[in-house]
């Protein structure tokens, strides 16, 4: 079978879906690697890399525009990727947004099997193309570890009177990657309920860390027995969900006077105290969110 035969082969199997099919074409030892996937992946971890982008763009599909031989028997292929985002990417609710990804794979075999596919392309596109932020920052500098966050906000006026924290530590960067849905299916249904007032979530290395603000204690409490966050509690003790972690409840010792700044004299304003109207007869803004 000729280099080229196999590497075609190979894209058919990606646009059939079909993991085992792309683990069939690469020899014992075989790799896998690109932008995305941190270093080389060989057997089956191949497969699941390639499902779990299904899963975000169900209809994924690679255009060959083009394909060479090298003189060292290797094959190169230049390809457009494209799809839509009809699935959770790195946590995050589905956009609906297409994406249409131009790169390039250089293949190397071994007798009639892969030996290696490279793959180069610009890791910013899709992020791009979906609407989502990038950031670039070390992962540690000295003392510091740096990651990512998401809030959902509260109703203005709410005041917290409890918090739940919660910590979990994921084991590798698909569980994080789970665990992460699951905190957002969570949100979703605390969204719900009435004592919720806002939400926020950190991701820093492998530490995952929720802070959800109530204006109930004992709402707070049921939120941790109730929905998903029970199903997941449940992952987590059983041994298939995250290496370690915990769950709290706790009470607002004080919580002092939301202060606005006056827009005519620049005057910082206990918002409440004035009933919306600094001492020079300005209206105040809107007094902002307590969390």
């Amino acid at each position: 079978m000729s280099a080229r035969s196999i590497a075609t082969r190979y894209f058919d199997a990606w646009n059939q879906h079909d993991a085992d099919a792309i683990v069939a074409t690469f020899a014992p030892g075989g790799r896998y690697s690109d932008p995305t996937t941190g270093g080389p992946l060989h057997g089956a971890a191949i497969g699941e890399n390639a499902a779990r982008l299904w899963s975000s763009l169900p209809d994924l599909a690679f255009e060959v525009t083009s394909i060479a031989d090298t003189d060292d028997g290797a094959v190169v292929a230049e390809w457009i990727m494209r799809g839509t985002n009809h699935g959770s990417m790195l946590g995050l609710p589905p956009t609906g947004k297409s994406v249409e990804l131009p790169g390039i794979d250089v293949v190397r075999f071994d007798g009639d099997a892969i030996a290696s596919v490279t793959g180069y392309f610009d890791g910013g596109v899709l992020p791009r193309q979906l609407g989502l932020q990038i950031t670039v920052q070390p992962h540690a500098l000295g003392p510091f570890t740096f990651g990512r966050a998401t809030a959902v906000e509260g109703q203005p006026g709410r005041v917290p009177t409890t918090f739940t924290v919660t910590q979990l530590r994921a084991a590798d960067p698909a569980e994080q990657d789970r665990v992460v849905e699951r905190s957002r299916q969570i949100v979703m249904e605390l969204c719900e309920q009435p004592a919720f007032i806002g939400w926020v979530g950190v991701v820093v290395a492998d530490r995952m860390i929720t802070l959800t603000a109530w204006d109930d204690a004992e709402a707070a409490k049921l939120s941790l027995r109730d929905g998903t966050h029970k199903e997941a509690m449940r992952e987590f003790f059983s041994g298939t969900l995250g290496d370690g972690g915990y769950t709290s409840v706790w009470a607002t010792d004080r919580m002092n006077a939301a202060w606005v700044r006056c827009p005519a004299c620049q005057a910082m304003i206990n918002h409440a105290s004035r009933s919306g109207v600094c001492t020079c007869g300005a209206t105040l803004p809107d007094v902002p969110a307590y969390f």
